[in-house]
């Protein structure tokens, strides 16, 4: 009998373990996860941030677990991984979610490119690269081991096109994309097709990361480079967290089994919009 279509999107009873998970949109992907039947371990480096996130999908009827980790600390993501084998299972999946950019690793017209600071551009270089091979490390070594299992990480459309201001940022997501192909690859090749690495690469969400980017912070209007970024693209808004949800939900899903090293943009038409 042919496999049901609603089957293939069951996710109920699988681990899923993300990091970053008390953040804005990695938060809204642990909720909706948890309300699809998946036991949620919340990974952040805030453990009051993972905890509301875990309290929210325990209300809501899920599984949840929080867990404090420190993405750029491999001891810290081993004692993480013990702890959500022992108190949820095995890894089934595994959301590579830590990430972001910091002010001082931007231009601006107080501070030219010939200026940025070594340590503000390392700073998010460790965060975005590093904090994505990591966890990779620890918990991909369990799947490997059971031969199976789907690691979901997190670039951006600026790995596609490097946007002004933020060389850093830009260049680390295009590192993770670049990571998220070889994974796959060595995944593949050297365990198990059936260990599958993806990424989603999001548009222009308003998170804690580039608010100072696009709205002003006094009253909360676009900037100049908030209103162009609407311009371009064809949705006409930035998105929001729930926006990603499909999408996720599709990768991490039997739904996406012959589908493996891939980089799914999520931005409201941005990156077919020539400007013309």
């Amino acid at each position: 009998m042919a496999t049901s279509t609603l089957s293939l999107f069951d996710l109920h009873g699988k681990v899923c373990a993300i990091t970053g998970g008390g953040g804005v949109l990695c938060s809204a992907i642990s909720r909706s996860l948890g309300q699809l039947g998946v036991k949620m371990a919340v990974l952040d480096l805030i453990p009051n941030a993972a905890q509301r996130v875990a309290n929210e999908i325990l209300a809501d009827g899920g599984q949840a677990i929080a867990v404090a980790c420190d993405v750029l600390d491999k001891a810290s993501l081993e004692a993480a991984y013990q702890t959500v084998q022992d108190k949820l299972g095995p890894m089934d999946i595994l959301i590579n979610g830590a990430g972001g950019n910091k002010p001082q690793a931007s231009t601006n017209p107080e501070r030219s490119f010939f200026d940025l600071p070594a340590d503000a551009m390392q700073w998010v270089f460790n965060l975005n690269i590093i904090g994505t091979i990591l966890p990779s490390q620890v918990f991909g070594r369990s799947m490997a081991e059971r031969g199976a299992g789907v690691i979901l990480n997190i670039s951006s459309m600026n790995s596609f096109r490097p946007l002004t201001r933020i060389p850093a940022y830009s260049a680390a997501k295009a590192g993770v994309s670049n990571f998220t192909q070889w994974l796959a690859v060595h995944m593949a090749q050297e365990y198990t097709p059936n260990i599958r690495v993806n990424a989603i690469a999001p548009g222009f969400f308003l998170t804690e990361q580039n608010r100072f980017l696009l709205t002003d912070e006094g009253s909360g209007e676009l900037t100049a480079r908030g209103q162009k970024i609407i311009d371009h693209t064809p949705a006409g808004r930035f998105g929001v967290p729930d926006d990603l949800i499909g999408t996720v939900v599709w990768l991490v899903s039997p739904a996406a089994a012959f589908i493996t090293g891939v980089v799914v943009p999520i931005d409201g038409g941005f990156s077919a919009y020539s400007g013309v």
